[in-house]
């Protein structure tokens, strides 16, 4: 079965969804935060798909150790070096013991348990690459058989271009890949009205 792996910030005032803070405040950004990392590892518990970690940054924080415990996910951290670097080692390292792994951020509650379910079965049945590309050029979710340092190297990242740039690299690479349907990340004020209401009220 898929190992998943789950990249979070800590949802820390000041530090996290800080584009969202411009219109909300940074407490308001950090209770958003909370309420998608919440509901991700509900999704991740929902799917059933096996192994999974809550890799997080600041490395050993104390709230993301909790929420993995809770969510019965080991706890690792991303260490240092950019997006592209980051994501690259967590898939390495758990390509060692796992066949196919799941990589997700938090951003994208659309991302659901049968939409975890169905890129793991695409994975499961041979292909090599998976993704859920996103409105904002970008993507949510990867998921691979094999890893290779070039997809994450020098992308423009948080850029329109990223899928496409990404797109660019598997055909370098020969792989073959598959997409599910394009979601919707919130990280721009514009996009909250795609959250419940809930979400957005005073803490």
């Amino acid at each position: 079965m898929a190992h998943l792996i789950v990249f979070a910030k800590a949802p820390m005032p000041g530090r996290v969804k800080t584009r969202l803070a411009r219109a909300v405040g940074d407490r308001a950004a950090a209770r958003i935060a909370t309420h998608m990392l919440d509901h991700t590892l509900a999704q991740v518990c929902g799917a059933g798909l096996g192994s999974g970690e809550l890799c997080g940054a600041p490395d050993r924080d104390p709230v993301l150790a909790r929420a993995a415990a809770e969510a019965g996910l080991a706890h690792t951290d991303q260490g240092e070096g950019d997006l592209g670097v980051r994501m690259h080692r967590a898939i390495a390292r758990a390509l060692k013991a796992h066949e196919e792994v799941l990589l997700i951020g938090t951003d994208c509650p659309a991302l659901d348990a049968g939409r975890l379910g169905r890129a793991a079965a695409r994975l499961k049945a041979g292909t090599t690459a998976v993704f859920y590309p996103t409105r904002d050029g970008g993507y949510c979710l990867v998921g691979l058989r094999r890893e290779n340092r070039h997809l994450f190297t020098d992308i423009a990242w948080s850029t329109p271009r990223v899928m496409a740039a990404t797109r660019e690299r598997l055909k370098t690479l020969g792989w073959d890949w598959w997409e599910g349907e394009v979601l919707e990340d919130v990280d721009e004020p514009p996009q909250l009205s795609s959250l419940p209401a809930a979400w957005l009220a005073p803490g």
